[in-house]
């Protein structure tokens, strides 16, 4: 239960350090005139656009927990467990958000083994979202078809190792003659778990809401540019968006710092035809309206769960 201060701190000094050098690289006084004539009501829709897309994935929670046939939990404790698992949101590909499954067996006493296979399976719906939508997207672009491709593949690997059987006991059986051993039992329970959760009828509802969640964001981006008067349609946004995340995904650094932030950036320039300084504006911004932004609802809610379950605040 306890988080890591020190690494997080460290993502947030490298985070800081990226950005800076994006303001450089723009250049501090164009970036600062450029935000001089922006409409900050924009970036007030992009914070309520982020928040639409945790409404989705908090539907897409409920739903895997029902379909594991977890209940006894009220709404809002779900809700808040549910966005506890963003304090941990900058760790590689998001898979710090098994954090909630060890704050549910904390407060509901529900094993971490049993729903930690949720959040693989968020992340295999929302790479098939991102990719549908990058082929949404791709049709007028060069180079689209290429990120849609490699997202194909990473799901495409992702379901090999789900559904073959075979790869996945060899691996159990080795680890049974190492020290890990004792934590086979868990494993399987939790693999048995996510094939249920990934399999082909359960996928529809939770790719859908993915679908719905992820273009929420891909539109955040659309407005900002609107704040800055670039002329780039909301298809375009999106596409530049989601290929950036996806870039960001498969690349494991924590929360795609560095990766996302220069595709989206050159992508906006080079392909949108937008101005180097809002580009890189826009880039920041929708950055602070989803990722960070995500971290502080994350760090709120696990404050208020500790208000309403002590047992969170005692220490193991």
């Amino acid at each position: 239960m306890k988080l890591n201060l020190r690494k997080f701190v460290l993502v947030l000094l490298i985070g800081v350090l990226l950005y800076g050098g994006f303001v450089v690289y723009a250049g501090f006084n164009e970036l600062a005139g450029t935000l001089k004539t922006f409409a900050w009501g924009t970036f007030l829709a992009a914070l309520g656009l982020a928040c639409v897309n945790y409404v989705f994935r908090f539907f897409k929670w409920q739903y895997y927990l029902r379909r594991l046939g977890i209940g006894g939990i009220r709404t809002l404790d779900s809700a808040l467990i549910f966005l506890s698992g963003f304090v941990l949101t900058v760790t590689p590909g998001k898979v710090g958000e098994v954090f909630k499954s060890a704050v549910l067996s904390r407060t509901h006493g529900v094993p971490a083994e049993k729903t930690s296979p949720i959040v693989v399976a968020e992340r295999l719906t929302d790479v098939i979202a991102v990719v549908l939508l990058i082929l949404l997207g791709s049709v007028s672009f060069n180079g689209g078809l290429l990120w849609a491709s490699l997202g194909a593949s990473a799901v495409g690997v992702g379901f090999v190792f789900i559904f073959w059987n075979t790869p996945a006991q060899w691996i159990f059986t080795r680890l049974e003659e190492t020290w890990f051993r004792a934590f086979v039992p868990r494993l399987r329970t939790a693999y048995t778990q996510l094939q249920a959760l990934a399999s082909p009828s359960a996928l529809l509802i939770p790719v859908a809401l993915s679908v719905l969640g992820w273009g929420c964001e891909g539109i955040a981006l659309f407005g900002l540019l609107m704040g800055f008067d670039q002329a780039a349609s909301a298809m375009q946004a999106t596409f530049f968006y989601c290929t950036a995340t996806l870039a960001g995904a498969l690349i494991p650094v924590p929360g795609g710092l560095g990766v996302t932030e220069a595709l989206m950036q050159e992508q906006l320039i080079r392909v949108g035809g937008v101005l180097p300084s809002a580009a890189t504006a826009s880039m920041l911004l929708v950055r602070f309206a989803t990722l960070w932004w995500a971290v502080v609802v994350g760090f709120c809610a696990l404050g208020w769960l500790r208000l309403r379950h002590s047992v969170l605040s005692t220490k193991e």
